[in-house]
């Protein structure tokens, strides 16, 4: 039955999308299916941040070190960076520009730069490896790339068709962006160009790794982001009409720490584009750590947090935690990988006046799906929540895209305006990823209960979700493939408390081939993978028989993984 949590929610939501409302709905038809899009929302992420940051141009928004900044600051430096990209480095509509960096203000700002270029903002991801980098940058052809020093070592001696130019972190936007930076004279480029962009117009391409080995560029229109965004912004609205109702006006401002990466789909939509709607402030940290959260949680009077599970996790059980007071923050989300159950109680403990929350989406969607909130989440802690309004369309469909009766395991496919168009330059995959309805096949198994919460039981694709990180097992096994004394092999997740899920690798010599050890297997893959994707030594086994195969002679990857689980030591 739904809770009276769920009614409530339901009954605002109604009111805000309501014919005349700010969150009223039209229907737009995308190849041959009619779905809602937001019917005020603006034309394109350029026109989106324009108009927000002026309207917040006063409001604190970005605090990085001893960088503070606020919106209206933070947008002037953006415009310079777009009419250096546009001046200096002859950026076009439509040009892919690549970066590559660790998040910082400069990063969050050099993203808008490039988009007020009326460029493609193409998001790299900062784990990866110079080849993996590389092999990003020559699929989506970038003609200029953004990074850090330390992006930038890695990339060098592979090659690749952007030119690259540095920036650095730390420092005020028109020192760390320098080499990228020109105030305009008269009307600037971003402004003139405003006019030249439209929604069908490509905005962005993240990477997703999924069951077919190398990262796939998924690319969206400006279109789709704004609305993913436009929909968490109605989420938020909810959220806050519905806190109101109970507990009086908020005064505080907004304000979330960012402890996920930017050029992952959930730093980059619900939490950084956002902020501007809602004038929320952002805290940067340069790398994770528990205590630096906690501190910063405490002097920033953070009221948001989001991150991979195990983030909330470790805040919860922080020695420090005493230390400090975090009362401010109401909510404790958590996306990218499945949240344990145990956690959720545990945070709820150690943090009573406030909840944990969890989402669900995919970088394929610009992060917008389902959610769990509060008592609900507490009450179904195994579920990812119910279809977010009123963007979302989701089915549990078979293998001929039929729908499945309501408690049945099928896939999950989710259809709005806001999913991506396409992988970039691979029509294969991308027809493979769409039914002929218009639903996006997520890859995970799942059902909907009779309140219309999903629960996700399993996944078909091949892949390891290691702290919000998907590993694909076929790119993992390629990369093992590559040593020439190696046969076979077989890469699956293992369980582990702290990261969700972590790689573990089995693999035998060819025959007359002279065996090598795991640790020399490990120091192979470190030179051609990114670590985080590299099984650590005690989790990489060889073996003198032959793996176990199906009758397709594929290697039975369940019976490996069973058969390895039982001797794997902690992870």
């Amino acid at each position: 039955m739904p809770t009276q949590l769920d009614n409530a929610l339901e009954a605002i939501i109604t009111g805000l999308t309501a014919e005349g409302q700010v969150f009223a709905t039209v229907p737009f038809m995308r190849d041959g299916v009619a779905m809602p899009i937001f019917a005020a929302a603006p034309p394109t992420l350029a026109h989106y941040l324009a108009h927000f940051a002026n309207q917040n141009k006063d409001v604190p928004f970005l605090v990085d070190g001893d960088i503070r900044l606020t919106f209206g600051e933070t947008y002037a430096a953006a415009t310079c960076v777009a009419e250096s990209l546009v001046c200096d480095h002859g950026v076009q509509k439509g040009d892919r520009i690549g970066l590559a960096a660790r998040n910082s203000a400069n990063w969050m700002i050099a993203y808008m730069g490039i988009l007020m270029a009326d460029g493609c903002a193409t998001l790299l991801n900062g784990f990866s490896s110079g080849e993996e980098l590389a092999y990003g940058i020559e699929l989506a052809e970038c003609t200029l790339l953004l990074a850090d020093d330390g992006r930038a070592a890695r990339l060098e001696g592979h090659a690749h068709p952007a030119k690259v130019v540095l920036f650095g972190h730390g420092n005020a936007p028109s020192e760390g962006l320098a080499a990228v930076w020109r105030a305009p004279e008269g009307v600037p480029a971003a402004i003139e160009l405003l006019a030249d962009l439209g929604p069908d117009d490509i905005a962005t391409i993240l990477y997703t790794s999924g069951s077919t080995g190398k990262s796939k560029g998924a690319w969206s229109d400006h279109r789709g982001v704004v609305n993913a965004v436009m929909n968490y912004v109605a989420q938020s609205a909810m959220a806050k009409v519905h806190v109101e109702s109970v507990d009086g006006p908020l005064t505080d401002q907004p304000c979330a720490l960012v402890a996920v990466p930017l050029f992952h789909v959930t730093g980059e939509v619900p939490l950084f584009l956002q902020s501007f709607a809602i004038g929320r402030k952002l805290v940067l940290m340069p790398k994770w750590d528990a205590g630096l959260a906690i501190r910063l949680m405490a002097e920033e009077k953070v009221t948001y947090f989001v991150g991979v599970p195990l983030m909330s996790y470790e805040i919860a059980n922080h020695p420090d935690l005493g230390q400090y007071d975090l009362s401010a923050c109401k909510s404790f989300a958590a996306g990218g990988a499945p949240r344990p159950v145990e956690h959720v109680s545990r945070i709820k403990e150690a943090f009573p006046g406030s909840f944990p929350l969890l989402g669900y989406g995919l970088t394929e969607t610009n992060a917008v799906g389902c959610g769990n909130f509060n008592e609900n989440y507490l009450a179904k802690p195994g579920s990812t929540g119910r279809p977010s309004k009123p963007m979302v369309d989701l089915a549990i469909l078979d293998d001929q895209g039929y729908v499945l009766p309501q408690g049945q395991v099928g896939e999950v496919c989710i259809r709005s305006v806001a999913n991506f168009r396409g992988y970039w330059k691979n029509d294969e995959a991308t027809a493979a990823a769409f039914t002929d309805t218009g639903y996006f096949r997520t890859g995970d198994l799942g059902y909907l209960d009779e309140d219309g919460y999903l629960f996700i039981v399993d996944r078909k694709k091949d892949i390891i979700i290691r702290g919000g990180e998907n590993i694909s097992c076929i790119e993992v096994e390629d990369a093992i493939y590559a040593h020439d004394d190696i046969g076979e092999c077989s890469v699956f997740g293992l369980p582990c408390e702290r990261m969700g899920e972590v790689p573990a690798a089995v693999y035998a010599m060819k025959d007359g081939h002279p065996a090598i050890t795991p640790g020399e297997l490990r120091a192979f893959l470190l030179e051609r993978i990114a670590p985080f994707k590299v099984p650590l030594e005690h989790q990489i086994w060889f073996t003198q028989e032959a793996l176990p195969r199906l009758g397709t002679q594929k290697i039975d990857k369940r019976s490996v993984k069973a058969r390895y689980l039982s001797e794997a030591a902690p992870a």
